[in-house]
């Protein structure tokens, strides 16, 4: 979980509480329970508690997914997530990038975001954390690790490198035999 905690904590710092402690409002229970992290074939899962308590009438082998799949571990160790957690990563962003319009394809198709592409950023972003990015109109369209800071992006040229790709709701088209 230390893999799964540290990732999700690039994207959403100190906000990460508010995924953890989340209440849940599921099921015939009439208390709130709450959301949880669950580990099935590689997968990392966000469920709520009541969901989990109800899916123990199914056999491991047979049960193919579980609430919400935010990332898989690799064959090498390392943990990452997928485009299933934009919804979670999106409301609990604590840096956000927007772009204009005529960028939004290239970024779904799969490319980085230009600083051309910029529609605007949040202040105090450092060089490699965590960014997701928004349309103009508040649409959460992917998320990526930023190349520069708040400060030099506005130094750079408009062809410079603003924020990695790392994944976009685009994928769903592109790889639909992977999902």
């Amino acid at each position: 979980m230390g893999e799964v905690f540290k990732k999700l904590m690039l994207f959403t710092g100190n906000n990460l509480k508010n995924i953890i402690e989340n209440p849940s409002h599921e099921g015939p229970d009439p208390n709130p329970g709450r959301y949880c992290f669950r580990l099935h074939k590689n997968k990392v899962f966000y469920i709520s508690e009541s969901l989990v308590k109800r899916a123990t009438n199914i056999g491991r082998k047979n049960l193919v997914s579980l609430g919400t799949c935010i990332g898989k571990f690799t064959h090498g160790g390392g943990f990452r997530l997928t485009v299933q957690s934009l919804n979670l990563l999106a409301a609990n962003a604590k840096h956000k990038v927007w772009l204009k319009p005529t960028s939004e394809m290239s970024f779904l198709y799969g490319n980085h975001v230009l600083k051309g592409g910029l529609g605007k950023i949040t202040d105090s972003i450092n060089r490699n954390d965590g960014v997701v990015v928004f349309s103009m109109s508040d649409v959460p369209l992917g998320f990526g690790t930023a190349a520069r800071s708040t400060q030099e992006c506005r130094k750079c040229d408009p062809n410079g490198i603003v924020v990695h790709h790392y994944a976009d709701i685009g994928e769903y088209l592109r790889d639909e035999d992977d999902l």
